[in-house]
C-alpha cells in the first residue's frame, strides 16, 4: 500500500528539497501525507484545466512542478479565481511541487534537456553551494551489520552524488560495563564484556539525521549501541542551477535551433545571434532563466538556451556575443513532467501514473 508519505520521500530523494531557489516553495503543499494513493498525474502547473483533469479520474496525488501558490494564502474559497484548489482538497487530492529542486537535481530537468539536445560533457552552470552534513559512526557486532545497514540506507543515509548504500566498515574490539538494570545482549551485566564489533561509517543529509538514528537504534540488536555523529562538509558536483555542456559535432547557431525546436516541439522559438555561428559549447536553464545570460557567457558558452527572455535580457546577450535561444517555458518543462510521469511509475508498481492529458502551452504561435 503506498501513501502520499511515500511519494513525497521518493520525490525529497531524487529532487533533494535543499536545492530549490531560497524564494521557492516546494514539497508536499497540499494533502494527507497518510492518505492511500492509486493514481498519480503528473503536470507542469496546476490549473483549472489540470485539477478537473485529476477529480474526473479519480487521482489522489498531482506531482505539479510549478508550485499551487508562492505566498502565504489568506483565504481560500471556491467563487475565487484559485477555487480549484478548493475543489482539490474537497475530492481529497494531494499536490506535491518539486520546481527548482527538480530543475537542479541529477537527472532532472535541465539535465533531461541536455540529454534530449544530445549535449556531452555536461556538467552544473552553477555548482551547489557547499551544504552541511553529517557523518553517523555506529558500532555494531558482525550479525547486525546489515540489518543496520540497510536501515540507515532506507531512512536517506549513505548518499553521495548519484551513488546511493555507500559506507565504509573496519574491523575492531568494543568493551562495556552494564551497570545494574541493564540487560545487554551480549554477556552479562556487572562484567567488563568484550566484542568484536564494526564501526559502520556512512555520510547523511542534516535533514535526514533523526530519521536515520532513529532507524539505526531500531535495527540495532543492543540495548544501548554507541554512536558518534561528527558535522561535515559535502558539496554535490552532479547538482547545481543550469547545465553546460558540449555538442559531439559543432553546428551552425540556425541548426542547433532547428534542433530545438525540433526535439522539443518548440513552435515559437526566438534566437539572437547570427545564425551562421559556429556553436559548440551550450548552456541551458529551463523556464524563465534569462537572468543567467551572464553565467553563460562566464561558462564560455556560445548559446545559451532558456524557455523565456526579457528584450533586455536578449540584448545582454547580443553586447556579450553570446548566442541566445528562447524556446518557451511550455516546451522546455513538459517534457521532463512526461519523463517524471514515466519514472514514478516504474517505482511504484501499484500506482497508475500519467502526465496531464489535457494539459497544453496556453501561448500559441500565428
Amino acid at each position: 500500500m503506498t501513501t502520499v508519505a511515500d511519494l513525497a520521500a521518493w520525490m525529497e530523494d531524487f529532487a533533494p528539497l535543499r536545492l530549490a531557489e531560497d524564494w521557492d516553495n516546494v514539497g508536499l503543499l497540499l494533502g494527507d501525507p497518510g492518505e492511500t494513493v492509486e493514481k498519480v498525474m503528473t503536470c507542469l502547473t496546476v490549473t483549472p484545466t489540470s485539477a478537473s483533469e485529476a477529480i474526473d479520474e479519480g487521482a489522489d496525488l498531482i506531482v505539479s512542478h510549478h508550485p499551487v501558490w508562492f505566498k502565504p494564502v489568506q483565504r481560500l474559497r471556491s467563487d475565487q479565481a484559485d477555487g480549484f484548489l478548493w475543489s482539490l482538497a474537497r475530492a481529497g487530492v494531494s499536490v506535491y511541487s518539486p520546481h527548482t529542486a527538480f530543475d537542479n537535481t541529477s537527472g532532472g530537468i535541465n539535465d533531461f534537456l541536455c540529454e534530449t539536445l544530445g549535449l556531452v560533457d555536461v556538467r552544473p552552470l552553477k555548482p551547489g553551494a557547499e551544504l552541511e552534513a553529517t557523518k553517523v559512526v555506529v558500532f555494531t557486532p558482525d550479525e547486525d551489520r546489515e540489518a543496520v545497514l540497510s536501515a540507515a540506507f532506507r531512512a536517506g543515509a549513505g548518499r553521495i552524488g548519484d551513488y546511493v548504500e555507500c559506507s565504509f566498515s573496519t574491523e575492531g574490539v568494543g568493551t562495556f560495563f552494564g551497570l545494574e538494570g541493564t540487560n545487554p545482549t551480549v554477556g552479562e551485566s556487572g562484567h567488563r564484556e568484550v566484542a568484536r564489533e564494526q564501526r559502520i561509517e556512512l555520510v547523511c543529509p542534516k535533514a535526514r539525521l533523526a530519521a536515520v538514528l532513529s532507524a539505526i537504534r531500531q535495527a540495532h540488536g543492543y540495548e544501548e549501541p554507541a554512536i558518534d555523529v561528527y558535522p561535515t562538509i559535502v558539496r554535490d558536483d552532479t547538482a547545481g542551477v543550469g547545465r553546460v555542456g558540449r555538442l559531439a559535432a559543432p553546428m551552425t547557431l540556425a541548426d542547433f535551433a532547428n534542433r530545438v525546436r525540433e526535439r522539443l516541439a518548440a513552435s515559437g522559438l526566438q534566437f539572437v545571434g547570427r545564425p551562421d555561428r559556429r556553436v559548440e559549447r551550450v548552456a541551458v536553464a529551463c523556464g524563465g532563466a534569462d537572468d543567467f545570460v551572464g553565467d553563460a557567457a562566464r561558462s564560455g558558452a556560445d548559446v545559451f538556451l532558456t524557455g523565456e527572455a526579457r528584450f533586455h535580457r536578449a540584448l545582454e546577450a547580443e553586447a556579450k556575443g553570446i548566442g541566445l535561444i528562447v524556446a518557451g517555458h511550455h516546451a522546455t518543462e513538459r517534457p521532463a513532467v512526461e519523463m517524471l510521469a514515466d519514472r514514478l511509475g516504474k517505482c511504484f508498481s501499484d500506482v497508475t501514473v500519467w502526465a496531464s492529458r489535457r494539459e497544453l502551452d496556453p501561448l500559441q504561435t500565428l
